[in-house]
């Protein structure tokens, strides 16, 4: 009898020091960027995709753009994210090129709050090539925007594995921006002639590398436009949105893919960006490179926002609203 509770208290001890082995592994795993979480090595790989010279630097209407299309649909067929039309593609011309937004959907959970819509986008074409340095001509748009991409596209990863969002997702990879936001110009007026229930749309842009001396992590335009910073950082649980006095100087809210869908729906529609005018040096410059690229800083980034897009696609009201 005795030899037999031995055998069982042996046991037992066993399963506990086991479970306490996988807990302790499971916890790791989360600190580590594994468990729900994106990993530096994740967007390591979207990043030395997208801006490698294989895709030319992503010019509207060039092969190399059509590759990064055809990658960013393998993505979102991996991950489960729907087509929001009969296909990911929203097609539209420019000036006789037929190029192409890339929106991925992934409806709501919520029977009323899925009518109300959230779109996170970032534009993923370039120039294409630049000023020749050293031999090289290929813009390759490392931070400008395949780092903004990279964000989207590893968003749509994450939520895609939640699968807690109340308020349905577009995620929005925009053609043509550098040819004067064209593509979600185009976007947005589809959207605006399907009469969707836009509640908020965030946007990406060059978020590839810290900000200089800041105590927040990166900065919104339009700052001063809506209570969204405020919001952010209430979700966030810390400082992670600041203002950044150039951005309104140089008018950045008018200048990047959020400012069309503000036009045309009147919500807050905004752009979360690092770069301040001191930390980069080579704007549509063929040096904007993956090497110059901190994936520690952009992998962080991104894992700060989840929760931040959780509370906004699971909110009873609209919480965020223009000034």
């Amino acid at each position: 009898m005795q030899k037999n509770i031995f055998i069982i208290l042996i046991a037992i001890l066993f399963m506990s020091c086991n479970q306490t082995t996988t807990a302790q592994s499971q916890v790791k795993t989360t600190e580590d960027g594994g468990l729900g979480k994106t990993k530096v090595s994740d967007v390591a790989d979207i990043m030395n995709f997208l801006a490698s010279d294989e895709l030319g630097g992503r010019d509207t209407g060039s092969e190399g753009l059509e590759k990064a299309a055809q990658f960013i649909e393998g993505e979102f067929k991996k991950y489960g994210i729907a087509p929001y039309f009969d296909t990911y593609r929203n097609t539209f011309d420019v000036k006789g090129t037929a190029t192409y937004n890339m929106v991925g959907y992934l409806k709501g959970t919520d029977a009323t709050l899925s009518n109300e819509f959230i779109i996170l986008g970032a534009h993923f074409d370039h120039i294409g090539t630049g000023k020749e340095v050293n031999g090289d001509t290929i813009a390759n748009g490392a931070n400008d925007n395949a780092a903004g991409s990279s964000a989207v596209i590893s968003l749509a990863k994450q939520f895609a594995q939640l699968k807690n969002n109340k308020r349905s997702i577009l995620f929005v990879l925009f053609g043509a921006e550098e040819r004067g936001l064209l593509g979600s110009a185009h976007l947005a007026e589809v959207l605006k002639e399907k009469n969707i229930n836009l509640y908020t749309m965030v946007n990406f842009e060059m978020i590839g590398v810290p900000l200089n001396d800041k105590s927040y992590k990166a900065y919104i335009t339009g700052f001063e436009m809506s209570n969204m910073a405020q919001k952010i950082n209430d979700y966030a649980g810390s400082e992670l949105i600041g203002y950044l006095a150039k951005a309104k100087e140089f008018q950045l809210f008018r200048r990047s893919d959020n400012y069309p869908f503000y036009e045309q729906f009147k919500v807050p529609c905004q752009t979360i960006s690092t770069f301040d005018f001191t930390n980069y040096d080579y704007y549509h410059h063929v040096d904007d490179e993956v090497s110059e690229m901190n994936f520690e800083f952009m992998a962080e980034l991104i894992n700060n926002c989840v929760p931040v897009i959780e509370k906004m696609a699971n909110t009873t009201d609209k919480e965020i609203k223009l000034n």
